[in-house]
């Protein structure tokens, strides 16, 4: 039996003693009944309805025995047949940066370039000389043609630059991991055909020599340091403003997705400052687990002073990434691209460098959480996981990789063998699926590509999210990928590594609750819980396959409150 199967049967026997109903003691503040609860406990699991007191689960069980918990005070919702889940955690997302997309140009619907330079043009004519126009969601597999003088099927600056020759633009991909930027921000960060390629990161470059204007992984940075420079001439109040609208906006999306935690891939000391202020004003409205990311020196400095464990905020634990994605052809791999036969990836974090972080993560007791994409970032990681836990004897760790999306077929089983848990997105699957064939060839995707259910069955952890604002911050879009693996054209996408409605269930509850060492006070619907809870539409373990995609949210619950409610104005 593996760590988690053994703590995990551990606590369900002690919660056993204290599930299902017995005799009330006082009535609850809110009832949940005429439904189906989908639990997470294999002790219980199923019932029809929840008995809530303060911020904590009081009773679960059939629809008369949550009777006696009514009283006079009790508020109570009809569920009419929903389905009532275990309050949704995102596994992986970006919080702040999900606000921030909402402030900017939004291209993940566009299916051409000439679409995304007209946005831009659009943009341009309603803004100051000098004032930076910002977009990111753009994709390039995901359009219908290949722009006109593509360079690696990437277009090239001269029509952005065209429409938008006074005003800097920067256009995050999809990814995250690269950006297409126009002629005068490539002048204002200082980039021209002598500049050359940053440590872990490519400025592309066509026959000539000239910049494209795509910049990948920390050649991101090169524009980004200019764009800082210009965003740092913002007063403190007008930033502290802008911030607000982001948190704002981030917990109103992640709200209406059901969405009750949320895993922050990665902020900065002074993010995770201005957090900090807001759970002190009680402002948060979605429970944050966030993951620190900086340099080493100042972790080692810092990380220590910044550990917190709230109901709304906890900071334990710490981000590095070591590679890109496939997309752009970032991820590091074991052997070149397919498409790209010059190219095995990018190594974006020096590896020594994470040998010493492993070692400061230790010695504070932080959970360290590494992006690996490629079959041999994944490996890597693992394999200084491992020193790392035999030299100092770790334990309980819960260390873990962030996506694991391309494995060697060697290492699938490494993870459960490391107690390493396998932090993934299943939306990725089938939104990367088109092009995971060109990239990788059948032998390498048919064997190691997001290998949910052989890591599953090998007893690893794995978990789920949307890796927002990657994909939308939505679960019912990713919980389909995952048991479907289903592309738009109606294929299947290596079907055996599907995971069960039940599994996928629990990849988006329980297991990501284990994984940030919550798994005693969320994850499951089980009395002394948080009541924390998701009411969906209709029943998802169910309900015919493509009608999954149909589930709406009705209800968001945090510790006992309503926070969205689909019948009301929002």
């Amino acid at each position: 039996m593996n760590r988690y199967a053994f703590l995990t049967t551990v606590f369900l026997f002690a919660a056993v003693l204290t599930t299902g109903c017995g005799a009330p003691n006082e009535a609850a503040d809110l009832v949940l009944r005429g439904g189906k609860v989908a639990t997470v406990n294999p002790e219980q699991p199923y019932a029809e309805a929840v008995a809530v007191r303060a911020d904590t689960i009081l009773a679960v069980g059939s629809n008369a025995e949550i009777e006696a918990f009514v009283g006079p005070g009790t508020e109570i919702i009809e569920l009419d047949g929903a389905l009532v889940t275990p309050g949704l955690i995102e596994g992986h997302g970006h919080y702040m940066s999900l606000g921030r997309t909402k402030m900017i140009l939004d291209l993940t619907s566009a299916r051409t370039w000439d679409e995304i330079v007209a946005l831009v043009e659009a943009a341009a004519a309603e803004s100051e000389p000098g004032e930076w126009i910002q977009g990111r969601g753009w994709h390039q597999e995901k359009w219908d043609e290949v722009p006109d003088g593509a360079v690696e099927g990437n277009p090239v600056h001269q029509s952005l630059s065209a429409v938008s020759p006074d005003n800097p633009v920067y256009l995050g991909h999809a990814s995250g991991h690269a950006a297409f930027v126009n002629a005068e921000a490539m002048r204002r960060a200082g980039i021209s055909g002598e500049t050359p390629n940053p440590d872990g990161g490519e400025i592309i470059k066509d026959m000539r020599g000239d910049p494209t204007g795509l910049l990948r992984e920390t050649a991101q940075g090169l524009v980004g340091r200019a764009l800082a420079e210009a965003e740092s001439e913002m007063s403190a109040e007008e930033r502290d403003e802008q911030n607000r609208t982001m948190a704002r906006l981030a917990a109103e999306e992640a709200l209406r997705h059901g969405i009750t935690s949320f895993h922050d891939a990665g902020s900065g000391f002074g993010t995770i400052d201005f957090l900090k202020t807001l759970n002190e004003e009680g402002a948060l409205p979605v429970r944050l687990y966030v993951m620190i990311r900086a340099g080493n020196d100042a972790l080692r400095e810092r990380a220590a002073d910044y550990r917190m464990e709230t109901p709304y905020l906890t900071v334990r634990s710490i981000k590095r990434s070591i590679d890109g994605a496939l997309g752009a052809h970032g991820a590091w791999l074991l052997e070149p691209y397919e498409d790209l036969p010059q190219s095995s990836g990018l190594n974006t974090s020096p590896m020594d460098e994470l040998e010493v972080l492993t070692g400061i993560a230790a010695d504070i007791g932080f959970q360290l959480n590494v992006h690996a994409i490629g079959d041999r970032a994944n490996r890597e990681s693992l394999d200084i996981f491992e020193r790392t836990f035999t030299e100092m004897g770790l334990e309980d760790h819960r260390w873990r990789i962030e996506h694991a999306q391309h494995l060697h077929p060697d290492d699938i089983p490494r993870f459960a063998e490391l107690g390493v848990i396998a932090s993934m997105q299943g939306i990725h699957a089938t939104s990367d699926a088109p092009w995971v064939l060109r990239r990788l060839g059948e032998e390498r995707a048919r064997s190691g590509a997001y290998m949910w259910q052989s890591l599953w069955q090998s007893g690893a952890v794995v978990t789920n999210g949307t890796d927002v604002p990657v994909e939308p911050v939505d679960p019912i879009s990713s919980y389909y990928a995952t048991v479907s693996r289903r592309l738009e054209d109606g294929s299947v996408f290596y079907a055996d590594e599907r995971l069960t409605r039940e599994q996928a269930l629990q990849s988006y509850t329980l297991n990501n609750a284990y994984a940030a060492f919550e798994e005693a006070i969320k994850g499951s619907i089980e009395v002394g819980k948080l009541a924390d809870l998701t009411i969906l539409s209709q029943d998802i373990l169910t309900a015919p396959e493509a009608a999954i995609r149909d589930t709406r949210v009705l209800y968001t619950i945090i510790g006992g409150e309503v926070r969205f409610d689909a019948t009301q104005d929002n």
